[in-house]
């Protein structure tokens, strides 16, 4: 009988030890997935947000571009004068930038007393404007 309660107890005592180990091995395993998926969220985190900077850039250029070539067509290829619808659509690009070098040129270039003067603060936006481009 004295025996029997032994195993008994020696039984319970392992099957309260392996309950236990389980246990544990469970919550090193869920600690060990918080470790994991915080790790690849955090590096999606930095891939979104260099992503992010990248769209802005493009957006940036894009609109540079753009002016670029209105400007290009709309003032440079022309035979006549500006209209002065066009230019408040350049003025309106201009400013759409959000660039303060490029409109302090823009506004160079546009009181220019002199078509001398003038053609030297066009080839000055045009630079500042190629130049504002990241590639």
């Amino acid at each position: 009988m004295y025996l029997i309660e032994s195993q008994k107890n020696v039984i319970l005592y392992l099957v309260a030890n392996k309950t236990k180990m389980i246990l544990g091995l469970v919550i090193f395993l869920l600690i060990l997935g918080n470790v994991v998926f915080g790790s690849l969220y955090f590096l999606q985190a930095i891939k979104m947000e260099k992503a992010q900077k990248e769209l802005e850039v493009k957006r940036s250029n894009d609109k540079i571009l753009s002016f670029f070539k209105t400007f290009i067509d709309k003032v440079l290829k022309s035979d006549k004068e500006v209209s002065f619808r066009e230019r408040l659509k350049l003025e309106n690009e201009v400013r759409d930038l959000n660039d303060k070098d490029i409109l302090a040129q823009w506004e160079k270039f546009i009181s220019s007393a002199t078509e001398q003067e003038a053609q030297k603060e066009v080839t000055n936006l045009l630079d500042l404007l190629i130049n504002k481009v990241y590639f």
